[in-house]
């Protein structure tokens, strides 16, 4: 709404992104950015852009009441749902998945982005993720349960320590009783995720939901087949993968191969 209100001012005053960038000494792709929704106005951005567009403090008032978030914009909706589900379940294959990072782990990640985040941006995401993790522990609480590729647990991501520092608090959080822990057992012959991952939510009200994601984009999946399907797909990937038990000893012993 921000952004919005800036390009209206901005559209008024008949100037280009260029031209206000170069008045109130910020580039036109910051301009750009502010105004679409992905790039919060920092310093003295708000102050300078409503004197040059003669907004008579309307930028300054909105922009004392902007409450900005660093989560990606694909994944806002996500994220909303997630915070109030009675259970989720999810199917990982490539990375950690958000919920088990360690802050240590997270930053390393968001440090590897592509295109390259500046340092403000990647302790925001950082910080918006360990938020995220408050699921795990929160009362209600949530049924929570992971099946995870070997593969992510191997990659030394951030290096070989915080690897296993990784490792070890995964071993961590599946000792909590609402949350369950299995990994895929790598010398299988069949496979019913081999589609990619995917997780599964239970809403409050009892409603289910998928949600897929890939590059820079997601979409929830609703209806039905596909959503039972799903569905049907996690309970086999569950009796296909490891026991919990079973898993937190490979873990264990992929931490010890330091």
């Amino acid at each position: 709404m921000f952004g919005t209100l800036l390009r209206f001012y901005r559209e008024q005053a008949g100037l280009s992104q260029e031209v206000l960038g170069l008045r109130i000494g910020f580039s036109k792709s910051q301009v750009a950015m502010v105004e679409r929704g992905q790039r919060p106005p920092k310093g003295s951005f708000i102050a300078r852009a409503d004197e040059a567009l003669g907004a008579q403090g309307a930028l300054n008032a909105a922009g004392a009441e902007l409450r900005t978030s660093h989560l990606p914009s694909w994944f806002k909706e996500f994220a909303g749902v997630e915070t109030g589900a009675c259970a989720r379940h999810q199917y990982e294959t490539h990375s950690v998945p958000g919920l088990l990072q360690t802050e240590e782990h997270a930053r390393a990640v968001f440090t590897s982005h592509h295109p390259s985040l500046d340092d403000e941006e990647i302790e925001g995401r950082v910080a918006a993720r360990l938020k995220r993790q408050e699921l795990l522990t929160r009362r209600p609480v949530a049924d929570i349960g992971f099946v995870l590729e070997l593969h992510p647990l191997t990659r030394p991501i951030g290096g070989h320590q915080t690897r296993k520092r990784q490792l070890r608090h995964i071993l961590d959080v599946a000792q909590l009783r609402n949350v369950q822990i299995q990994v895929m057992a790598p010398d299988r012959t069949t496979h019913a995720g081999l589609n990619g991952p995917f997780v599964l939510l239970e809403t409050a009200e009892r409603s289910r939901l998928a949600y897929i994601e890939g590059q820079s984009g997601s979409f929830f999946i609703t209806e039905q087949p596909d959503l039972g399907d799903l569905f049907g797909k996690y309970g086999i990937l569950r009796a296909q993968a490891l026991s919990p038990e079973a898993s937190m000893k490979l873990i264990e012993e992929v931490a010890g191969e330091e």
